[in-house]
Formats: structure tokens, C-alpha cells, sequence
């Protein structure tokens, strides 16, 4: 039987049910009036005397789970009923399978340095790793760290040689970074750029040119900003640049989202809200329960003002002072050590508090389950992956109310109705030292009822690196189905940034526009691939080998 007898089998079998919404007892599919009968024509020879239904849905192990895109040609043509039965029911040999996706990680914190971007960044890479995608990462170099490191799960990464200028910030230079991210782009033949931090310049230059290019863009915003400084004035303006472009965006809480938007301008439909999560099988509590005879609390944080190191300068003395058995174990790094160290030798506190200076993400938990308390300071916080951590390690969390951290921590949580943290595992307390030192009284007080096992098994079923990045996909996916489009449409979203703004702003973009065409002369596509052939079968050759 051949392909226009199957065919004209199938429409008869269709027709009788074409205009009327029918279903299989069996699988619930609908067929409608809109039913593109093409997609239907999925059966082989040996399918059709199975009938209809043996046509459509034959479960055999070589059947695999499709994949529906929204906005794509399905959507017009099939019923909703169809779509919610789509992915798992048409089988592998009718269907795109699942894309896999060539994403291009973006900013300038990552290992080595040591913070809750970093982490976020190479946990979120090793499961759409895991996934099947491949990831590759582009950072500055860190003293002698240059040029192409591979990490854990091939984890491609670029330390590209531009030197930090501030707070590991590189030099904004607008077009100096064209000719390496477009280089990067090609030679891993990337579908998406994916960029961290709204204060990376890194990443604001690397979306500036992949949408000069053509490249679908997605940005994670991590952090929160005022309105009134000259520095968040500043910074704002530069995020409503880069957005005004990008096709999607994620922020790590309702916080952070609304934060977001109204620096931005961006329109909310476009943002999406993804917390961050905790690796449980990394943070677990100590084997056995720790004496409290001397109460120990731990302190792991960046030493920056935002980060509230000048909060903790008032505070452990004070509860040095009110309680003889509390010793303070501090881990982290920055400008605000010094004032730490000078509180240290004024207050004659060398017995009772301890630096560790920069702790590596690797012995974070080893450092957590030496104590019984963790304390945050922060005096702003989009979403405090440290906070998750340390509940992971069973310690009870005194934390200031700050950003998203209410959000994160007493609200429910979206896949339960219970809070992630009760009152009766984390004390809250504004940002004053008066309230942080009762809010410690009332931790210690508390401290007995702890049960850092159940602490852990809570954690352990709200929070997954694997949910986010199944969530992350389907911001890709939606980035992906945004439609192409020429340099004029973009200007004029630009124009809407502000009267001077905006038209810097076209300047900027038309000024990336005619370089990157002057470099697509001087140094084509095909010179690039020609190039990453030539050092393949250098590595693959002998002389190369020894």
C-alpha cells in the first residue's frame, strides 16, 4: 500500500469525524473541525490495519515524548484539547524531536570568585547539561585563569583576557568585546544568549551584540536597586538600555520582578519569576547534634556595605556582651574586613571570633554545620540562596527582612501551601542593630526546638536546581518563538528610553550595527569555521599528541 492510498485512507477515516469533536475512551485525544489532517498521516504500512486509533496512538517502546512549542504552526492548526495531550502522545517518527539548545552563558562573576551568582550560573549549567543542552560560559579572566577551562560535566568555559575594573567588573569599552563574542558565537554555533547581573558589564555588551547578530536573548536580573541614588539612577538606565531589546527576562522573586519592571520599563508579560534553590544533597546536617554548650554562629557573606558588614560591626559585640557562650565564625572576603578586624581587637573579641577569610563554595557546608545559628545581615536581597543553605544544614536563621527574603522564606511556597521556613525556623528582624541583637536573644532562646533533619527533608521537597532548569527551558522556548526582526523596529524601542536617552541610544546600536558588518568583511563566517577545522585536526594528530 502506498503513501497515496494511506493517505487517502486517512481522510476517509477523519471525515467522519470532522466537524464534531470526538475522543478515544482510551486516551481522551479530541479531534476537531481544525485538525490539520497532514499531521495525522503518522502511520506506516503495517499501522493502518490497526484502524484509527491504531493509527494515531500506538504505544510501543520506539514511541518517545513529543514536544509542543507554543506559537508555533501546531497552535494554529490544532485544538486546545489536542495540545494538552500533544506531548506525550504523537509518536517519534511524526515530530520534531526535542530541541536541543547551544546556550551562551554571560557575566562576570563566576569561579573562581565565590557568591550566589556564581553558584547560580554553574548549577543552572550543569543541569541544562544534564538536559541535553549545551552550555558554554564566557567570563574575564581571573589573574592567570585565561582563556578555555573545561569544568565538571563539560562545561565549557571562556576567560576571555579583559582584567576586572571595579568590584570585578571589566572596563565598559561598548565595542571592544564585538570581535571575541561574535567569534564565540559562531565557533559554538549558539541559539541563545542567556546573561547574569545587572551590574555585569559583561553581559550588557555581550546582549547588545548577539541582538546585533540576530540572537535570541534572555537576562536574569539577581539583585535589587533603589531609584534615588546616583548610582541606581545610573545603573537603571543602563538596564533600561539592554532590556528594552531583550526577549525575555527571569527574575529570582516577586520582589525582584516588580523591581525589574519599574527600572526597566519593561512590560511584565515579558519577565518571568524563577526562585533560586539549594543543592540538598550537597547541604546536609552534621551526623549528629552539636553541643550547646557554646553556641556558635556563622557568618558567610561577601564583606560589602549592601551585604550589611557594618551592620554586623554593631552587633556582635552587643551579643557578645549579653551572652558568655556565643562565639561568631565569619567566612567571606571584600573592602568591609577591615572595619571587622578593628571591632575585633577594640572589643578584645580574639577568642570569640573567627575570619576565615573567602571560603570556597565546595566547603561552605563544612563551615554551616560547625554552628547552630546562621545570620544574615544583608540590608538588601533579591532572593538569599545562603538562607536555603544554611536551612539544608539544619541551622536555625536570623535574617534581616529585607527584598525577597520574607518572600522566599515565610510565604508559601508555589508547590505547597505551607511556608518554606515557619516562624519556628527563622527569626526576621529591620535592618537596625537594636532589632538584629533581640532577634538573636529570640533564636538562642528557641534553639532547642531545632530539628535540623526535619529542616533538611523540608528543603529537600520545595527546592530543585532540576526544577529550574526545567522552568528556564521554557523561558528559552518562549524566547526562541519571538520573531525576527530588522534593525529599524529595534530603534524604535530604543527611542522610547528617554529624549536624549533614547537617541544616544539608536546611536549606540546603529554605530554596533555597521562594525559588526565591517567585520563580517574583514573576517568571515567561514574563515572562523575554517580555523576551529584546522586546530580539531591539530588536536587529533599525532605530532600534536606528543
Amino acid at each position: 500500500m502506498g503513501g497515496p492510498t494511506i493517505k487517502r485512507v486517512i481522510e476517509t477515516r477523519v471525515r467522519n469525524w470532522h466537524g464534531k469533536k470526538s475522543s478515544s475512551p482510551s486516551t481522551g485525544i479530541c479531534v476537531g473541525p481544525h485538525t490539520d489532517l497532514r499531521l495525522l498521516a503518522i502511520a506506516n504500512q503495517n499501522d493502518l490495519f490497526g484502524g484509527f486509533l491504531g493509527l494515531v496512538f500506538i504505544y510501543q517502546p520506539r514511541i518517545q515524548k513529543g514536544v509542543y512549542e507554543n506559537g508555533s504552526h501546531t497552535d494554529s492548526v490544532l485544538d486546545l484539547d489536542w495540545n494538552k495531550k500533544f506531548n506525550c502522545l504523537m509518536p517519534s517518527n511524526t515530530m520534531d524531536q526535542k530541541r536541543r539548545l547551544r546556550i551562551l552563558m554571560v557575566s562576570d562573576f563566576f569561579y573562581p570568585n565565590f557568591g550566589g551568582v556564581e553558584n547560580h550560573i554553574y548549577l543552572l549549567s550543569q543541569c541544562l547539561l544534564k538536559l541535553g543542552h549545551k552550555v558554554v560560559v564566557m567570563t574575564h579572566a581571573y589573574g592567570n585563569r585565561s582563556g578555555v577551562r573545561y569544568m565538571t560535566g563539560g562545561l565549557k568555559v571562556y576567560y576571555i583576557p579583559w582584567k576586572p575594573f571595579l568590584m570585578q567588573n571589566t572596563l565598559p569599552t561598548f565595542y571592544g568585546t564585538l570581535p571575541i563574542v561574535r567569534t564565540i558565537l559562531v565557533r559554538e554555533k549558539i541559539s541563545l544568549v542567556h546573561g547574569h547581573q545587572a551590574f555585569s558589564t559583561l553581559c550588557h555588551e555581550a546582549l547588545m551584540h548577539a541582538r546585533t547578530m540576530g540572537y535570541k536573548v534572555v537576562f536574569t536580573d539577581h539583585s535589587l536597586y533603589g531609584f534615588s541614588d546616583v548610582g541606581s539612577i545610573h545603573m537603571n538606565k543602563v538596564l533600561q538600555f539592554t532590556l528594552a531589546d531583550v526577549n525575555q527576562a527571569i527574575c529570582v522573586s516577586h520582589t525582584s520582578k516588580e523591581n525589574t519592571v519599574l527600572r526597566s520599563g519593561l512590560p511584565p508579560e515579558k519577565v518571568f519569576m524563577i526562585p533560586n534553590a539549594v543543592d540538598t544533597a550537597m547541604f546536609t546536617p552534621a551526623p549528629e547534634k552539636l553541643s550547646r554548650d557554646e553556641i556558635i554562629i556563622v557568618v558567610i557573606s561577601r564583606l560589602v556595605y549592601r551585604k550589611g558588614a557594618d551592620l554586623l560591626v554593631e552587633v556582635i559585640p552587643e551579643v557578645c556582651r549579653l551572652y558568655p557562650n556565643v562565639r561568631f565564625i565569619v567566612g567571606g572576603d571584600g573592602p568591609k574586613r577591615v572595619r571587622l578586624e578593628e571591632m575585633r581587637e577594640k572589643h578584645s573579641l580574639q577568642d570569640r571570633f573567627e575570619m576565615l577569610g573567602a571560603v570556597p563554595h565546595a566547603q561552605v557546608r563544612s563551615v554551616l554545620i560547625t554552628g547552630h545559628i546562621f545570620l544574615n545581615s544583608s540590608l538588601t536581597e533579591a532572593f538569599c540562596i545562603a538562607i536555603l543553605e544554611a536551612a539544608s544544614c539544619g541551622l536555625l536563621t536570623v535574617s534581616t527582612r529585607v527584598g525577597g527574603v520574607p518572600e522566599a522564606c515565610t510565604l508559601p511556597h508555589p508547590l505547597s501551601s505551607l511556608p518554606v521556613l515557619p516562624d519556628g525556623m527563622i527569626v526576621l528582624a529591620e535592618p537596625v542593630p537594636s532589632d538584629m541583637v533581640q532577634a538573636v536573644k529570640k533564636a538562642i532562646d528557641i534553639l532547642p526546638n531545632i530539628d535540623p533533619q526535619a529542616m533538611h527533608l523540608r528543603l529537600k521537597q520545595l527546592y530543585s536546581w532540576h526544577d529550574v532548569a526545567r522552568r528556564t527551558e521554557v523561558v528559552y522556548d518562549r524566547a526562541l518563538t519571538c520573531s525576527e526582526e530588522n534593525l529599524l523596529p529595534r530603534l524604535s524601542r530604543y527611542l522610547t528610553c528617554g529624549a536624549w536617552a533614547g537617541k544616544l541610544f539608536c546611536l549606540v546600536m546603529i554605530i554596533d550595527f555597521l562594525l559588526w558588518h565591517l567585520l563580517q568583511l574583514w573576517q568571515q563566517v567561514q574563515l572562523i569555521y575554517h580555523l576551529l577545522i584546522g586546530v580539531n585536526r591539530m588536536k587529533n594528530s599525532s605530532h600534536y599528541r606528543v
